[in-house]
């Protein structure tokens, strides 16, 4: 019997423990499924929370697979190597935005964009590429149900700010902005990490009157007002309250922002939004949080406030592809430090020390690229 082939993959094995080791290179196990050669991957905030520990149900899939645990990562640009037999809109050669979100297409929830709980993923969630089977901090990597998970690059695009769309780019704009900003709004973003970085971006779609960037990093506020932001607020330096009410003042109206969004994950953070929120006005949280937040509903109830929440599902990738492409969306000052797939622990290492590094978010190649 032929020895099988290899590959290297980042792979976690308990909470701590992450190693660049050789793994057997994935196959088709369904009709649906394709192989990925990864072009191109990035670091999620969610990855340190699982090496950390964070994310219990990861750690146990980890666990399942002693000596090897599971290859993280859940954003890439693959190139199609292998393909199901039931596949319809890939081929081999076809290079493809990989969603951190697989999912059938048919079920209850794909039929109501809320892929995020496809009922036929192999996982908890549909977000489980990097999470409860292998991802893509690796050569190689099976992606399941690849009509409904993968979108063909167009041709002659340049790959590395299409490698946003993965993640970052549909989290923000489904979960922070879309449904949520009209024209005209007062917009507050509290927190400049990467997905608050992509809120700013999207939310020129959307053409809001004012756009209130707010995060205690001068650097990221510095970006801030190049992505869009109208008013950068410092909590060190400044007091967000006041400073909201006086540029939200206005003849026959309440002060505080229309919508405000929250991109942390911090219970202060969270507090913030429903203090600035203005009557009628809405709170997008689109921060992980790792406990309970408090909630002053004795005071948002008689506001009106509406409050909303969720998983990225994806669905807005193609949508979000077309502004790229047109123009009118351009990622790729968030891509701030490149690495080889040889070099990824110390790409994980520059990633978590952001605020010292000024790192916002990495590309990772292959070796032989």
């Amino acid at each position: 019997m032929s020895k099988p082939e290899t590959m290297k993959a980042y792979c976690f094995s308990e909470i701590g423990k992450i190693d660049l080791i050789d793994v057997e290179k994935p196959k088709i196990l369904k009709p649906t499924d394709v192989i990925g050669k990864v072009l191109k991957a990035t670091i999620c905030g969610t990855d340190l929370h699982i090496v950390d520990g964070h994310m219990e149900f990861i750690t146990v899939a980890a666990r399942k697979r002693p000596g090897r645990g599971l290859a993280l990562g859940h954003e890439a640009i693959v190139e199609v190597i292998e393909v199901g037999s039931a596949v319809e809109k890939f081929k081999v050669g076809d290079v493809a935005i990989a969603s951190c979100v697989s999912s059938c297409g048919h079920c209850f929830y794909c039929q109501k964009n809320i892929q995020a709980h496809c009922i036929n993923s192999e996982g908890l969630l549909g977000c489980y590429l990097g999470a409860e089977i292998d991802g893509f901090h690796a050569e190689y990597t099976r992606i399941p149900f690849a009509d409904h998970s993968i979108f063909k690059v167009p041709k002659d695009q340049p790959l590395e700010p299409l490698l946003l769309l993965s993640d970052i780019l549909p989290t923000s704009y489904e979960v922070g902005v879309k449904g949520k900003v009209q024209e005209g709004d007062n917009v507050a973003v509290i927190g400049l990490g990467p997905v608050g970085l992509c809120i700013l971006m999207t939310l020129r779609l959307f053409k809001p009157s004012q756009v209130i960037a707010i995060d205690l990093d001068e650097r990221r506020l510095e970006l801030a007002k190049k992505l869009g932001a109208t008013t950068t607020i410092n909590p060190k330096k400044e007091d967000v309250m006041k400073k909201i009410l006086e540029l939200t003042t206005q003849e026959g109206k309440k002060p505080g922002v229309d919508v405000a969004i929250e991109a942390v994950g911090t219970s202060q953070t969270f507090l913030t939004c429903q203090d600035i929120v203005c009557p009628g006005g809405k709170i997008a949280n689109v921060g992980v949080h790792g406990g309970p937040a408090p909630l002053n509903l004795q005071d948002l109830w008689a506001k009106n406030v509406d409050i909303s929440t969720g998983l990225v599902s994806g669905y807005s990738t193609e949508e979000l592809l077309d502004e790229i492409v047109k123009g009118k969306i351009d990622p790729s000052p968030l891509i701030t430090h490149h690495f080889k797939l040889s070099e990824i622990e110390k790409a994980y290492d520059v990633f978590r020390n952001a605020g010292e590094t000024g790192c916002i978010k990495v590309c990772i190649t292959p070796d032989d690229e």
